[in-house]
């Protein structure tokens, strides 16, 4: 920007299903653009936004979007909000933009300016980095990838790291525009390259100073988090037949879901799961990132299961493969 500060935007869909990624937004940042569109007025997704901000104690922005359009009604989104609860000109204030035309952005960038002057917000630089994972996803050359945002502290080549249950060397980091850099700072969005395995949106990068340590952080974690999936099954298997009731016998319905980075991943395994009943539930038998594989498709003949995919799809081979197989 002209003033040489500079503003890191971490985007989120409004969709339904994206719930936990909005969590996760909220939690990451230090202020919230609210972005509601001037012609809806406040959806069911605006309230579930406010309300993440206001639990990550977040101040919030309102940005009245599509104010160009003939049936823009920018008054009626602020008394929407303000019988919500949020009062405007209590929390960051509101902006009126038009993404098509471009305009009132530059009055948005003020408003940011001039709210992160008023919280005076600082970071630690020295030492060793907070960060947090806001996406991952596995490219065919460079291995796991995790996207990740310094909170605190420098980020540098070569560290060793645990990033929720998985572990590795930080081979290279990359910003936003894909070049190489040999450090992170903090609020700069970064790719880290290295990891052994891919860890899941939302995860914690740790610090490590040696690479036994960080095998052994890893391997613990991983315990715990299979203990704890075990016992979630049968939590949901508890919770879906009320013996109680006089139902028919529940139908079990296992599904494997493939998607193109972690965060829909988990927004599709949760939309998913949402529709278990007494007559069906709904066992998600493998996750994972990447397109759907020759792997994916015996899986689903030996288990029985159908394949969900989300911005991925498989090549021919295995198209055919699941074709023979009765696998949808």
């Amino acid at each position: 920007m002209p003033s040489g500060a500079s503003i890191t935007f971490l985007d989120t869909p409004g969709h339904a299903a994206f719930s936990a990624m909005r969590a996760r937004g909220a939690a990451v940042t230090d202020i919230v653009v609210l972005v509601v569109a001037a012609d809806d007025g406040v959806m069911p997704q605006t309230i579930e936004a406010m309300s993440h901000a206001k639990v990550a104690n977040v101040p919030i922005v309102v940005a009245i979007n599509k104010c160009d359009k003939p049936g823009a009604n920018p008054e009626r989104v602020k008394l929407q909000l303000a019988s919500e609860g949020l009062m405007l000109e209590e929390m960051g204030g509101d902006v009126q933009v038009s993404a098509i035309q471009k305009t009132g952005l530059d009055d948005l960038e003020e408003a940011l300016l001039l709210q992160s002057e008023l919280m005076e917000l600082k970071a630690r630089v020295d030492g060793p980095a907070q960060a947090y994972v806001v996406e991952a996803r596995l490219d065919k050359g460079r291995g796991a990838l995790a996207t990740a945002i310094v909170k605190a502290g420098t980020l540098l080549c070569g560290q060793h790291v645990v990033v929720g249950a998985e572990w590795g060397r930080i081979r290279a980091i990359r910003d936003t525009l894909g070049k190489s850099t040999d450090k992170a700072r903090p609020a700069m969005p970064v790719e880290i390259e290295g990891l052994k395995g891919l860890p899941m949106a939302g995860d914690d990068v740790v610090v490590v100073e040696s690479e036994e340590r960080a095998r052994m952080l890893s391997a613990g974690r991983k315990k715990k988090m299979e203990k704890d999936r075990i016992i979630r099954i049968g939590e949901e298997r508890i919770e879906t037949v009320d013996p109680s009731e006089d139902m028919p016998k529940t139908v079990e319905m296992p599904i494997i879901v493939k998607g193109d980075v972690q965060g829909t991943v988990q927004a599709v395994t949760g939309a998913l799961k949402t529709l278990n009943s007494p007559q069906v539930f709904v066992h998600v038998v493998h996750v994972g990132v990447g397109p759907i594989s020759q792997s994916d498709v015996d899986l689903a003949q030996a288990c029985g299961a159908c394949i969900v995919g989300f911005n991925v799809s498989p090549v021919n081979s295995v198209s055919l493969a699941a074709s023979r197989a009765s696998v949808q």
